[in-house]
């Protein structure tokens, strides 16, 4: 026996009227007074922003690897600008005492505050994707190890390639009252090292500013892996570390790290100037020699080399930040080779009309046809 139950029709326009609603609840913004601040969103901020859609762009599955890779280094160069001229001019508004809101009710010195925050979440977001990155990488055949990581022949072919092409272009120098604590350009990453003189056990701190037309990664000899043939790199510093006796005869390297630091690269040109060539030379040289306005140093430099950088470079604690990973991302862009176009976009050729060729390459005269 089959009971009837009686059902009421459903008005789907009426729920579609209702969810209509529910959506227009949702997205509704918020009256916003004509006066008010909120109408304004902040540049610096919304610059970090976009910044970040960069980085998302490198842990986008649907890119290859090597191209997710560039987008990480594209992000880490642009930070590294925005830190030289955006952020440099909050610095300079602040060193000088302005104190007037801009659009939005910001001060400069609230600007720099919420912008390191910021850019500090950034940077978290890179090492991250950095590490996530290097083992996508392993993955495929492409590896950077550490000295720990080397065979016998890589090793001998390294100390070839170190005293070839690295320790002739290096300058140790010892950091004590007699040798002042050298300049180090924009950009520029430097090794501190903390060593122990084996003969009576002195301690000595010392500097190893490393040359940038040195490559960050040094790719080493192809060799086979399970059998097919990997590609393989070690970071610059670590070669460093593996014959620092070369460098420090008679000392024993107790402790190290690297550091990087952004300076002030802000260009004020005046559009009136006589001779707009010589300003502009005059403008670059200071531009080297701007001041610092952004420490990084590896998380794993001692303490007391990390309190002597700081000192040295008088650089204001909320402006150090301690990398744990790969202090200077934008160099990653090293690791993309040329010979694994399989983790690369493929490269578009644009068709050329066949119209405008039979015209001698003219649109005009095939248009009028």
């Amino acid at each position: 026996m089959t009971s009837e139950t009686n059902v009421t029709p459903f008005d789907h326009s009426h729920a579609a009227a209702n969810e209509t609603a529910k959506r227009s609840d949702a997205l509704a913004v918020p009256a916003i007074s004509a006066d008010s601040n909120d109408r304004f969103i902040n540049r610096e901020l919304s610059w970090l922003a976009f910044n970040g859609r960069v980085l998302e762009e490198s842990g986008n599955e649907y890119h290859p690897l090597l191209e997710r890779l560039r987008f990480l280094s594209i992000s880490a160069s642009n930070l590294d600008e925005f830190y030289m001229v955006r952020v440099a001019g909050l610095h300079g508004q602040v060193q000088a005492g302005v104190d007037t809101p801009s659009q939005e009710g910001l001060t400069p010195a609230q600007q720099l505050e919420q912008v390191n925050a910021a850019a500090g979440i950034l940077m978290r977001s890179q090492q991250d994707m950095w590490r996530k990155l290097h083992d996508e990488l392993e993955d495929t055949g492409i590896r950077v190890v550490d000295e720990n990581e080397l065979a016998r022949t890589e090793k001998d072919w390294l100390e070839s390639f170190f005293l070839e092409e690295v320790f002739p272009v290096l300058t140790p120098l010892a950091v004590d009252p007699a040798h002042p604590f050298p300049f180090i350009p924009n950009l520029g990453i430097s090794m501190a090292l903390d060593l122990r003189r084996q003969r009576d056990g002195q301690q000595l701190s010392a500097l190893l500013p490393i040359p940038g037309k040195i490559k960050r990664f040094v790719r080493l000899p192809n060799m086979s892996q399970d059998g097919k043939e990997a590609i393989r790199f070690i970071a610059l510093e670590s070669v460093i570390g593996l014959f620092s006796s070369r460098l420090f005869p008679g000392y024993e390297v107790k402790g190290s790290g690297v550091f990087r630091i952004i300076r002030d690269s802000d260009l004020e040109i005046e559009e009136e100037a006589e001779d707009l060539v010589r300003l502009f030379e005059s403008a670059l040289k200071r531009r080297r020699r701007g001041n610092v306005v952004r420490l990084k140093i590896a998380s794993n430099m001692p303490s007391r080399l990390r309190k002597l950088v700081i000192s040295e470079l008088e650089v204001s604690p909320r402006d150090v930040i301690l990398v744990d990973g790969l202090v200077g991302l934008a160099a990653t862009s090293q690791l993309i080779v040329d010979d694994r176009p399989d983790l690369k976009f493929v490269p578009y050729n644009a068709r050329f009309p066949e119209l405008i060729r039979d015209h001698g390459a003219d649109c005009f005269a095939a248009n009028l046809e």
